[in-house]
């Protein structure tokens, strides 16, 4: 990625010691939503600023690492918003990082919570080469043949969004945790090895260092256009059927923020109507608001891509609940 002024801005939040004010709100986010110089964060931002006189403090991490930084501040919190995907989300929620807050609108907004609400619908999906490969791989079988060997490579699951992500599409798509486990221990012999950021994935696909990574769509629809040789994929199960992983972006109010009253303000303006309408148009997300339809060349893209693709989500809870234990027993098997 390029070292725009957005990621300048963000390497400055994540090193230095914000001077915290009256008119501030400080958002920590996972990545995907401030990519590019005319992002929906920085429209957003940019707006909410103009119309309260709140200036946004955005720091930013990888989804797991995002939520770590916030619990290590739990006795002197330092955020007023969260931002980050599942199963990261219900971790914070469970170590009480995140206070009670129903938004303006919760009732349109599927999945809300007492705490915790989608701002923007994602689904897990995966890039190929395709100047290296002249098709999809067809199947997460085929990602097993030595054709791959050291040209594939998936971010690490409890470190980035995308990748725990992988390692329930992968239970999913092989019909339990035992076959996954096997599978992966397998697909080690072809996997390059440990990434925190899938972001950084899809531009080795583009070059041909790798053939195959994992993503996100909304992500990896954003990227297509500085990465003309990669296309979207969704590998199939054994009975051909292929499937896409939610994974929203969610948000939360943090609990003792210190400014909590402009944290729920950014929230409400985030999930408002007029937010939600340019959310595909800027980022390529999908809004989660049921009473909000885009009509942009971005929106009709992302549900043509996931068209033939059965969507589904875990009970997250459940997820977060045997997490540890999940990475852990993922290492033991890809080490």
């Amino acid at each position: 990625m390029k070292l725009t002024k957005l990621a300048l801005l963000t390497t400055f939040a994540l090193v230095s010691s914000p001077v915290w004010a009256d008119g501030v709100v400080t958002v920590y986010s996972a990545d995907g939503l401030h990519d590019g110089d005319n992002s929906w964060y920085q429209r957003q931002f940019d707006a909410f600023t103009k119309e309260t006189g709140i200036s946004v403090q955005y720091v930013e991490g990888g989804s797991g690492a995002i939520g770590e930084r916030l619990a290590k501040e739990r006795t002197n919190p330092q955020a007023d918003v969260l931002v980050t995907v599942p199963p990261f989300i219900q971790r914070a929620a469970g170590q009480r990082l995140l206070a009670d807050f129903t938004p303006d609108g919760a009732e349109k907004i599927p999945g809300a919570t007492a705490n915790a609400v989608p701002l923007v619908n994602n689904y897990l999906s995966f890039v190929y080469n395709t100047r290296a490969l002249k098709a999809a791989p067809a199947s997460w079988q085929s990602l097993l043949d030595a054709g791959f060997k050291s040209k594939l490579q998936y971010s690490t699951p409890g470190q980035a969004g995308d990748g725990t992500a992988m390692l329930l599409q992968v239970f999913h798509s092989l019909g339990s945790k035992d076959a996954g486990f096997d599978y992966l221990g397998k697909l080690q012999a072809n996997n390059v090895g440990p990434s925190a950021s899938t972001g950084k994935l899809t531009a080795l696909v583009n070059k041909g260092e790798l053939y195959v990574a994992n993503g996100d769509l909304q992500m990896n629809l954003s990227q297509m256009a500085r990465n003309p040789n990669i296309k979207i994929f969704w590998p199939a199960d054994a009975s051909g059927e292929r499937s896409a992983l939610a994974l929203p972006y969610v948000v939360g109010l943090v609990q003792n923020a210190p400014h909590a009253d402009n944290g729920k303000k950014l929230i409400n303006f985030l999930l408002s109507k007029e937010a939600q309408t340019s959310v595909s148009a800027l980022s390529w997300g999908i809004p989660v608001r049921e009473d909000v339809t885009p009509t942009d060349a971005n929106y009709r893209a992302a549900t043509a891509a996931l068209k033939g693709v059965t969507r589904w989500q875990p009970d997250w809870d459940a997820v977060a609940a045997s997490l540890q234990a999940d990475i852990a027993r993922w290492r033991d098997v890809t080490e």
